[in-house]
């Protein structure tokens, strides 16, 4: 007689497979063939694809490819439609936008079939994670433009919004980009991937049982074409892209100089980093929820596993036990953990990948089983064996791919975890809240789970650092991304040039009149000293009247190197607490003040202007309220739904370069400089071109007031070679530009495209820095931190 041992070894998970027939009929009520979704109506289009189901291959229907006529037509009926959305109020919107929340629920089964059926996944994550968090986007944001006349009463809707998303979670990145946009009051051209568009188009139809307004939301599906006529179309305000890196790259180049707002959630390689005193049965399901969650098509899947070298056979272990009891099997049948590949092309490129690994003499290790034959499908993968810098190590596999290595220290594994060009999301694994909470501030990440993997709610914001992309989704933090400040309509056309007033002359000595006379060139100021340019070459420097009044430095690329280079060995800056920070800052607007007769008369020697002492009284005051801020500026806990909190903390960017205004040369370097140090971030400023005296007369103020050699430096030279290059610099993590330049703003943005550099830039405009609400603020802030979310389940 078997044992019971024996007998539970033998037993089995029995078919559970859900019934398709609700979808079925769904799609034979349109006769399987799917028109546009423009101005509340279906418009029919010459040209056609098939939607395939992943998993056997099957045709389900043929979906429109659209026209650039089309997307043209849908932009037209959102910004007709767009006055009238915000005229409904936050309170009108919230109920039309609750009652898509309530439809989603009621046909939540519905939604979840036939995501399934067009993607792949599991049923099980398209019925118990996909659709209530769909659900929840609504709900959460319903509230927002319930509040926004109060929460955000100095801001307004974008206009006109752009939203592309890709295939993975078609109808949670939908409800992800559509939910705040709605909340905000844009209007919206919605681009489902062409893969994955049919629950797109089924929400189409939630749009009008909900009452949504004709033209409020337009749904346009099609292949990359419609992608880019949505980038490129001058009546769309703001872009939202969900993608590859690639693609985010040619979407930077695409809209510079365009004015279109933009935010970006790209690729990602997540560390999973698991200590030696960790649950490691906790981390085996965590790690399994993490990247064969979807089959790993996640951006923030867990594809790098770092273990501690004392447990690393044992957790290796246990993972491949694990894995050996992943099933593997249709994406219907409940009892199923791992379903399709959303298309044979996403298979092909996987496959070559890990073959490309075993070439290289990693070990590759597959559980003992057969993957179905018909349909896209690849096995649960384990990678060992790879260097740091192979490509399975550095890629974005987008599969279900896990590549692990060991650590041995803490300072290692963050390390390792920071070794990639992606920064979206990583999990820590450790019994040591101390540990845990120590790790997670180091890994440049947007969002950190600590004990836990693949959390997300609609109250927490979700987003990447680096080549990851910027912008934020989910909170607070992610409504910002669908509103422009007031104080941006109230920005002059163009730099506004001070009145002049008489000033003193000075005398320029003759050349080689005297031997010995005293050398006036004004040097740059890097790593917290006086530096000679590296090129040696200077420029005269006159005042309003004509009059010699020095010599600066001609900074050029070496000097942006050098100071790049101070900026990064003064990291101590970030780790400062932020009282610290504020002190300097008030210490610095002392000192200034100290001196503020000195600096009234270069201010007038050089510009003219009429009221010297006026910028100087500004500049302190400008200071002053920096430093405020800095020790202000704090996060957020949420309480999402699970036994925990999220703990959403302002990080510095790191290094920015600032290229700063011709007016009120001294104001406008302060108003850029100051916020930036205040939070921690180290700064290469680019003086104004036309006055930068002003900016190199502070060297004394830093040096006496205890500001860490290379917080600031400060390059003069030509403004557009300087930005040039700080743009395309590798360590350089954001560029500034408000001096006017419309076309040096278009080529920052375009040159910072290849690293996904933050931009910050004014464009032709120009902007009252005496004015608080257009040189101060929340907005300034948010340019120069990002949020970090860090995850915290307590109590299981």
């Amino acid at each position: 007689m078997p044992t019971i041992n024996e007998i539970l070894q033998t037993m089995d998970y029995g078919p559970a497979p859900e019934s398709t027939k609700e979808a079925q009929a769904w799609l034979d009520q349109h006769g399987r063939r799917f028109g546009l979704f423009i101005d509340n109506a279906w418009v029919d289009g010459a040209e056609t694809f098939a939607s395939n189901n992943p998993a056997d291959g099957s045709e389900l229907a043929q979906v429109t490819q659209a026209t650039g006529d089309d997307v043209t037509r849908a932009v037209e009926a959102a910004r007709r439609a767009q006055p009238g959305w915000v005229a409904m109020g936050g309170h009108g919107r919230a109920k039309v936008m609750y009652a898509i929340a309530r439809l989603l629920q009621r046909h939540a089964r519905l939604f979840a079939v036939l995501e399934t059926l067009d993607n792949g996944k599991t049923i099980r994550e398209t019925r118990d994670a996909d659709l209530p968090l769909a659900a929840r986007h609504f709900y959460h944001h319903a509230g927002w433009a319930q509040l926004q006349s109060e929460e955000f009463a100095d801001y307004r809707a974008v206009g006109v919004v752009g939203q592309i998303v890709p295939w993975n979670f078609p109808v949670l990145m939908l409800a992800w980009k559509i939910a705040p946009a709605l909340a905000a009051g844009n209007t919206i051209v919605f681009k489902p991937a062409e893969y994955t568009s049919l629950t797109s188009l089924l929400f189409a139809e939630i749009c009008q049982q909900a009452g949504v307004p004709a033209g409020v939301v337009n749904i346009v599906t099609g292949d990359g074409r419609v992608g880019e006529a949505i980038v490129n179309h001058p009546g769309i305000d703001k872009l939202a892209f969900t993608g590859s890196t690639e693609v985010g790259r040619i979407i930077c180049k695409a809209t510079a100089g365009s004015g279109k707002k933009l935010s970006l959630e790209l690729g990602g390689k997540s560390p999973f980093i698991v200590f030696d005193d960790a649950d490691l049965d906790a981390a085996v399901e965590g790690l399994v929820d993490s990247i064969w969650f979807n089959q790993g098509q996640v951006c923030c899947a867990g594809s790098r596993l770092l273990v501690q070298e004392s447990i690393y056979d044992r957790f290796i272990a246990k993972v491949k036990t694990r894995m050996q009891n992943l099933r593997v099997g249709s994406p219907l049948d409940k009892s199923n953990d791992i379903g399709a590949l959303v298309d044979p092309v996403q298979q092909q490129r996987i496959h070559g990948l890990v073959e490309a690994a075993r070439a290289e003499g990693c070990e590759i290790w597959q559980p003992a089983r057969e993957a179905p034959v018909a349909g896209s499908w690849y096995l649960p993968t384990l990678i060992t064996g790879a260097s740091t810098s192979a490509a399975v190590a550095q890629t974005e596999i987008f599969g279900p791919v896990l590549v692990a290595m060991s650590f041995r220290t803490p300072g290692e594994a963050v390390q390792l975890a920071n070794n990639t060009v992606y920064g979206l999301a990583a999990c820590v694994w450790s019994e040591s809240i101390s540990l845990a909470l120590d790790v997670a501030p180091q890994i440049k990440a947007g969002v950190v789970w600590i004990n836990t993997a693949n959390q997300f709610d609609a109250a927490c914001g979700f987003g990447g650092y680096k080549e990851s992309g910027f912008g934020r989704e989910g909170g607070k933090e992610g409504m910002y991304e669908y509103l422009t400040p007031l104080s941006e309509d109230a920005r002059p056309s163009a730099p506004v040039i001070a009145a002049v007033g008489s000033t003193r002359a000075e005398v320029r000595q003759s050349e080689g009149s005297n031997p010995f006379a005293v050398d006036r060139t004004a040097k740059l100021y890097i790593g917290g000293k006086q530096a000679r340019p590296d090129g040696a070459y200077s420029r005269a420097i006159h005042g309003a009247n004509g009059a010699f009044l020095a010599d600066i430095g001609e900074g050029n690329r070496k000097d942006i190197r050098n100071a790049v280079e101070a900026a990064h060995k003064a990291a101590g800056w970030s780790k400062a607490t932020a009282h610290n920070r504020a002190q300097v800052l008030y210490y610095i607007a002392e000192n200034l003040a100290v001196r503020a007769e000195e600096f009234a008369a270069r201010l007038a020697a050089m510009t003219g202007v009429r009221d010297p002492q006026r910028e100087v009284a500004a500049s302190i005051e400008r200071l002053f309220y920096w430093a405020a801020w800095a020790d202000k500026y704090d996060g957020q806990a949420h309480q999402p739904p699970m036994h925990g909190i999220t703990v959403a903390l302002n990080e510095p960017v790191g290094v920015i370069g600032v290229i700063c205004p011709n007016e009120n040369p001294l104001l406008g370097f302060i108003s850029l400089v100051a916020p930036a140090l205040a939070l921690g971030n180290r700064v290469v400023a680019v003086p104004s071109e036309a006055h930068p005296l002003s900016a190199l007369d502070l060297y004394q103020v830093l040096d006496t007031s205890d500001l860490p050699g290379g917080a600031l430096n400060i390059v003069t030279g030509s403004a557009d070679e300087l930005a040039r290059t700080l743009a395309t610099h590798g360590d350089v993590d954001a560029v500034w530009r408000h001096d006017g330049s419309a076309e040096g703003c278009a080529e920052v943005e375009r040159l910072s495209s290849e690293t996904l550099k933050r931009t910050w830039v004014g464009g032709g405009k120009g902007r009252d820095w005496f004015d608080a609400k257009q040189a101060c603020g929340r907005t300034v802030l948010q340019h120069a931190s990002q949020v970090k979310n860090v995850w915290i389940p307590y109590g299981v």
